[in-house]
C-alpha cells in the first residue's frame, strides 16, 4: 500500500503512520510526503520499526533475512579474553599454591568463595570453563565484582602486548592483592585479599594502587571494609614505585585514619604480616588472628637479629598469643580459617554499615539464665570474688554475649550484646581477676571499646564493681594514670546512650571512668549490695584513723572500735544512702535488672549530645 501525507509533515510522522498502518493491515507501506516521488517511510508487515544503510536511507526490514546470521556466542577475542582471566584466577606459580595446604591456608580465591560463596569461585576460571563463565557470572551473592584483575599483566603474560613480559620469569596475576566488592551475611562490604602464592603476599605499584582506590571508594558508598591480610610486606626491589610516593604505601594508612570511625574496618590475618602489611590489622577496628597461622610484627625474626641479636621465630614474636594477651592488638583468635569467618559472621551483626547508621536489630530472646538468681551470684562481703559474667547471662539475650580481648587486661570485660534484640556495648570490672582493680592494659582496653563503641551508635552499659584503679611502683611505670586518663576521656566524651550500673563496690576513681554520675550516663541505677566511696572500709580506716587506734592499749577494745568505724563509714557509703541523696537515679531489686535496662535503653534510643565546639580533643 502506498500512502501520501501532507507536505508539512515530519519525517518521523512518516514513519509512525508507516507502522501503524503496516501492522493494522498486515502488509507492507510505503508513505510519501508532498509530491515527492521517493517514500519517506517504508514498513513491512508487522514491522514496529525501520531499518537503515550505511547512508542513513530507510530499507524493508523483509531484506534482514537475506543477511548473515549474528553469532550467537563469544568471538574468538571474547574467548581470548576469558582464558586470560582464567589464567590470571590460577594465581602465582603452581609450586607455591602447593604448598599452601601444608601451610594449613586456602589459595586466595577459594578463601572468597569461603567467605563470599562461588560466584567467583575458582570453579569458574579454568579456561575450560571460560566459554560458559557468562553463567557463572550471574551467580546470586558472592564477590559482586573485582577490580584491577589485570593489573601488571604486563609485567608477566605471554599475551601481554609489550616486550616486558617476554623477559619474566615471574607469574604475577593481579599483582598479588585481589580487590573489590562482595555480599557477606546479607551485607555489602568492600574487600582486599592477599594472594600468597604471588611473592608471598608482598605489595607493590600496581597492588597498592588498588588497594588505594578500595579504601577511597569506601569512605564515598559508607559500606564495611573487610581485609583479609597475608602478606610478607613491600616489595623492596621495587620500592620506587610505591614506598615514598604521594599515593604510595603510605597512604594506605592515612586512609585508614580517614575511614576510622566512618565505617567499620575489620581485619583478618592468615599469615606473617611484616613491616608495612602489620599496620592494617593494628589501624583496624577489630583484628582476628588465626591459630598457627597468624602473625605480626613490625619486622622479621631474620631482620630482629640483625638488628638487636635476639633469635626469636616468628610466633614468638608476633603469634597470636602476643597480640591477644600481651600487646592488645588482637581481639580475637580463630582455631582455622572457618572459625575466623564465624566470628566475623558475628561481629558484624552488632555494626552499622557507617556512622551514619545505627547498629541492626534483631527479635527478642529470653537471657541463657534467670534474672531472678542476679543477687545470688553477687557476695555479701564486698572483697569476694565472683564471675560478672555470671551477671551478664541474667541480663542480656541468650547467646547474645560477644566478648572482644578476653586474654588481654582480664580485670575488665568488654563484649558486644543485646538486650531485647537492641545492641549494647558492654564494660564491666571483672572480681574473679586481681579483684576488678583497674590495671593499665585494662584501661587501655576499655577506652578503645569505648570509643568504638561510640563511633559506631552502640549504646552504653557499665557494669561497675571495682577498687578503683590500682597503685604501687610497676603500674606507676606502666602508664596508669595516663592509660586511666583515657579511659575517663573516653567515657566523657561518648555521646551514645549511656547505662551505669553500681553492682558493688564502686571506690575511687574507678566510678568516674565506669560512667559515675558525673560523666552524664541517662542512668545511674543501683543494686541493694552496692557501694560508692572514695576507698572501701578497710582502707578508709586505715587512712583516717590508723594512729588513733594505735593508741589503744587493749587488743579487744581496738577491735571493737575498729569494726565499729568500719561499719559507720560503710553506712556512709551504703547504696541506699546513695539513693536517698538522689546520688544515683534508682534503687531496683536486682531480679528487675534486665526490665530496668531494656525500658531505658528504648527510651533514650533517640537521645542527641553534643560536644563543645574544638578541632578535637588532645587525649589519645
Amino acid at each position: 500500500m502506498n500512502v501520501r501525507i501532507a507536505a508539512d509533515a515530519s519525517a518521523e510522522e512518516a514513519a509512525a503512520i508507516a507502522t501503524a498502518l503496516a501492522e493494522h493491515l498486515g502488509e507492507a507501506v510505503e508513505v510519501y510526503v508532498g509530491d515527492t516521488d521517493e517514500p519517506t517511510a517504508i514498513r513491512g508487515a508487522n514491522s514496529s520499526g525501520s531499518e537503515s544503510d550505511d547512508d542513513g536511507d530507510e530499507r524493508d526490514p523483509a531484506t534482514a533475512a537475506d543477511r548473515e546470521p549474528t553469532p550467537s556466542g563469544p568471538t574468538d577475542r571474547e574467548r581470548r579474553l576469558r582464558e586470560e582471566i582464567a589464567d590470571i584466577h590460577e594465581g602465582g606459580p603452581e609450586k607455591y599454591r602447593d604448598r599452601l595446604a601444608g601451610q594449613g591456608k586456602r589459595f586466595v580465591r577459594d578463601r572468597l568463595e569461603l567467605w563470599f560463596g562461588s560466584s567467583n569461585s575458582t570453579a569458574s576460571t579454568s579456561a575450560d570453563a571460560a566459554e560458559n563463565a557468562g553463567e557463572s557470572d550471574a551467580a546470586e551473592g558472592g564477590v559482586h565484582f573485582e577490580d584491577g584483575t589485570f593489573a601488571n599483566f604486563d609485567a608477566w603474560h605471554p599475551n601481554s602486548p609489550t616486550d616486558e613480559a617476554a623477559a619474566s620469569d615471574d607469574r604475577l596475576p593481579a599483582d598479588g592483592l585481589l580487590t573489590g566488592a562482595a555480599e557477606f551475611e546479607g551485607r555489602d562490604v568492600h574487600f582486599m585479599a592477599n594472594d600468597f602464592t604471588v611473592k608471598a603476599g608482598s605489595m607493590a605499584e600496581r597492588g597498592v594502587e588498588k588497594f588505594l582506590r578500595m579504601q577511597q571508594r569506601a569512605l564515598k558508598t559508607g559500606k564495611p571494609v573487610l581485609y583479609l591480610m597475608d602478606s610478607s610486606g613491600g616489595r623492596i626491589d621495587q620500592q620506587t614505585g610505591f614506598f615514598a610516593n604521594r599515593e604510595g604505601i603510605g597512604k594506605y594508612y592515612y586512609n585508614h585514619s580517614m575511614l576510622s570511625g566512618r565505617v567499620p574496618q575489620i581485619c583478618v590475618l592468615y599469615g606473617p604480616c611484616i613491616a608495612g602489611a602489620a599496620y592494617t590489622p593494628v589501624f583496624a577496628d577489630f583484628t582476628i588472628m588465626v591459630e598457627g597461622m597468624s602473625a605480626m610484627a613490625i619486622a622479621s625474626p631474620r631482620m630482629v637479629r640483625m638488628v638487636t641479636g635476639e633469635d626469636i621465630d616468628m610466633q614468638e614474636l608476633g603469634g597470636p598469643a602476643v597480640h591477644a594477651r600481651e600487646s592488645g592488638s588482637a581481639d580475637l583468635v580463630a582455631r582455622d580459617e572457618e572459625h575466623a569467618r564465624e566470628l566475623v559472621a558475628q561481629l558484624i551483626t552488632y555494626l552499622p554499615n557507617n556512622a551514619d547508621e545505627k547498629p541492626p536489630t534483631t527479635e527478642t530472646r529470653a537471657p541463657a539464665k534467670s534474672p531472678e538468681g542476679i543477687d545470688s551470684v553477687v557476695p555479701q562481703r564486698p572483697n569476694e570474688g565472683y564471675d560478672m559474667v555470671d551477671v551478664i547471662e541474667r541480663i542480656v539475650d541468650e547467646e547474645s554475649y560477644f566478648e572482644l580481648r578476653p586474654e588481654y587486661g582480664e580485670e575488665i570485660l568488654t563484649a558486644f550484646a543485646r538486650i531485647d534484640g537492641r545492641p549494647i556495648a558492654i564494660v564491666a570490672n571483672q572480681p574473679a581477676h586481681r579483684a576488678g582493680a583497674i590495671f593499665p592494659d585494662a584501661a587501655e582496653k576499655a577506652a578503645s571499646f569505648i570509643w568504638t563503641a561510640d563511633a559506631f551508635n552502640i549504646p552504653l552499659l557499665y557494669l561497675c564493681d571495682t577498687p578503683g584503679f590500682m597503685a604501687g611502683s610497676q603500674v606507676e611505670k606502666e602508664g596508669i594514670l595516663e592509660q586511666g586518663k583515657k579511659m575517663i576521656y573516653a567515657t566523657s566524651s561518648a555521646t551514645v546512650p549511656k547505662q551505669t550500673v553500681v553492682v558493688r563496690k564502686a571506690y575511687g576513681a574507678g566510678i568516674y571512668a565506669m560512667g559515675g554520675p558525673a560523666y552524664d550516663p541517662e542512668s545511674v541505677l543501683g543494686l541493694p549490695s552496692g557501694e560508692i566511696g572514695i576507698m572501701g572500709p578497710e582502707a578508709a580506716i586505715n587512712a583516717v584513723y590508723a594512729r588513733k587506734l594505735a593508741e589503744i592499749d587493749d587488743e579487744d577494745e581496738r577491735a571493737r572500735k575498729e569494726a565499729q568505724l568500719r561499719e559507720e563509714y560503710r553506712e556512709d557509703i551504703d547504696i541506699h544512702r546513695m539513693a536517698s541523696e538522689v546520688v544515683i537515679d534508682e534503687l531496683i531489686p536486682p531480679s528487675r535488672l534486665r526490665v530496668e535496662l531494656a525500658a531505658r535503653f528504648e527510651f533514650y534510643a533517640d537521645v542527641e549530645k553534643e560536644l563543645p565546639s574544638k578541632k578535637h580533643g588532645t587525649v589519645l
